[in-house]
């Protein structure tokens, strides 16, 4: 939250961003939550394959941000290049925590590393939509 406030304060992130970031994340999120494929892969996807999942997220939202956002150009913003992939990507979480949580599909107390594991599967698409619309009007 430090690091949000702080991005909000130099200028380098604003509501619109955030909203961007939901708006995204939302739009990629709802349709594949409601596949009964993504609630068995939160199931039966092996660690490997979610630490697979969080890496191909979390790759794709830096190529993106880099190429798109920031074009290529993060020599002297180095902290908002990494912020802003914190914020996209913390958020995305949020958002799909949100969805899976009203959809009754989110096992955090009964079954939370089922939880857990959702949760990536779902921030994948999610994340490549949140900062796809997080790019729009940028610089």
């Amino acid at each position: 939250m430090d690091v949000l406030i702080e991005m909000i304060k130099q200028g380098t992130t604003n509501f619109e961003d955030i909203i961007q970031v939901v708006v995204g994340a939302s739009a990629l999120c709802v349709p594949v939550a409601f596949s009964e494929e993504a609630w068995n892969l939160g199931r039966t996807l092996p660690v490997a394959n979610i630490i697979v999942l969080v890496v191909l997220s979390l790759l794709f939202v830096n190529l993106y941000s880099l190429h798109n956002i920031f074009q290529g150009r993060i020599t002297h913003r180095i902290f908002a290049f990494f912020a802003r992939t914190f914020i996209d990507y913390s958020i995305t979480l949020l958002v799909v925590l949100v969805v899976l949580s009203a959809l009754d599909h989110l096992p955090i107390f009964s079954e939370p590393w089922v939880a857990v594991r959702s949760v990536v599967v779902l921030s994948l698409p999610a994340s490549m939509g949140a900062v796809v619309v997080d790019s729009f009007d940028k610089e």
